[in-house]
């Protein structure tokens, strides 16, 4: 991957960027430094993994918390009798020397997906403007998204610093080394409080974030300096059509493998299956655009499916009913009004933030804040 050809930067820029890398790739073996602290993370997607194995790298006792049974965030798959479906993240770029770096630490894990020029649709299905030139590889994980999150996140897992099925309700701080508590809810609803923590980094999505912080009057500063981060939903359709095989066919439908879209309904329609190191049965991924998902965020199931199913059709002309079809939600998906820098931090309360939301929106944009998050603290 040469991030150079996907955004020329500056030799100064470049030479700031290696010297971080080497700072996030020092001390790899995880053992605690003198003046270690012992820090709590809370969610386990890209954000939250790329603070905490840098944190780790450095020597700090990092315990990352998420509510979820397995990380990944919205990079997350889902595995059916048919193949996998990227529900989360669909692609990502590599444009920051950093995240160069760091995907050379999972050799062969992530592939370039053969869709640089995408195709844009208006709400017929038909090529609405010349699709642009390819100036960048559009990567993915094999044999699927999340697998990078899980890969980065496999060191804290071992040494028993990835706690998965807990959701943190609420944090207290009392003065002193070790302040910050955790009051951390299970899945089966008991609740317990985790003291000892010297600082607390908060990888979440802004709705979320603000919420948990709003009972915390010494992070109180920064819930109004993310006042006017603005997140929408997400509703996504799965489809699969596994009697493309059993006709004989390679494909069913279009010839193209991704589109953008002016559909009021379906934003983002992707073939999974063109994807490398899939199964090749026949499958779909539809994301809805951000208007349309807020404005039917309270729809049930099988009502969001119907009318996402019907805007599938009408952009792919696939109108073969799917042998699997599900419809899932992503409350807070899509960055619409982003922070404007890469993280939060207050040193004097030693608590932080860390998500996509502060850049953008790309998998690359997650990974970046997590790093500097963790670069600020270390």
């Amino acid at each position: 991957m040469n991030a150079s050809r996907a955004s020329k930067k500056s030799s100064d820029t470049q030479a700031r960027e290696q010297k971080d890398a080497r700072r996030s790739g020092a001390q790899r073996n995880g053992a605690q430094r003198i003046g270690a602290r012992r820090i709590a993370v809370i969610g386990a997607g890209m954000a939250g993994i790329a603070c905490a194995r840098t944190l780790m790298q450095a020597g700090h006792d990092v315990h990352v918390y998420e509510r979820l049974p397995q990380a990944g965030g919205r990079m997350r798959s889902v595995n059916t009798e048919h193949g996998s479906f990227d529900i989360g993240a669909q692609y990502f770029t590599v444009r920051d020397l950093r995240f160069e770096l760091a995907l050379q630490t999972v050799p062969g894990l992530c592939r370039p997906w053969s869709v640089s020029t995408l195709r844009v649709l208006d709400a017929q299905g038909r090529q609405s403007s010349a699709a642009p030139a390819p100036t960048e590889h559009h990567w993915v994980a094999v044999p699927d998204m999340q697998s990078l999150p899980l890969a980065w996140a496999a060191p804290l897992w071992d040494a028993g610093r990835l706690h998965l099925g807990q959701r943190v309700i609420r944090l207290e701080h009392a003065t002193g080394p070790g302040g910050w508590s955790l009051h951390v809810e299970t899945a089966d609803a008991t609740s317990q409080a985790v003291p000892g923590f010297d600082a607390v980094v908060l990888a979440l999505p802004a709705p979320q974030a603000r919420q948990l912080l709003q009972t915390t009057p010494l992070a109180l500063p920064l819930v109004q300096d993310m006042a006017a981060v603005e997140m929408a939903p997400c509703w996504t359709l799965t489809l699969s059509y596994p009697m493309a095989a059993q006709a004989g066919l390679s494909t069913l439908g279009p010839q193209w493998n991704a589109a953008r879209t002016t559909h009021a309904r379906a934003a983002w329609v992707a073939r999974e299956s063109s994807k490398p190191g899939r199964m090749q049965s026949e499958r779909w991924v539809v994301h809805a655009s951000p208007q349309w998902s807020q404005e039917h965020r309270a729809d049930d199931g099988p009502r969001v499916l119907a009318k996402m199913q019907k805007a599938f059709g009408e952009v792919t002309r696939i109108r073969v009913a799917p042998r699997h079809a599900s419809a899932y939600l992503w409350p807070h998906a899509q960055t619409l009004s982003p922070l404007g820098r890469s993280h939060m931090w207050s040193a004097s309360a030693s608590i932080g933030l860390c998500g996509d939301w502060c850049l953008g929106r790309r998998v690359e944009d997650a990974f970046v804040s997590g790093l500097e998050m963790a670069l600020a603290i270390a």
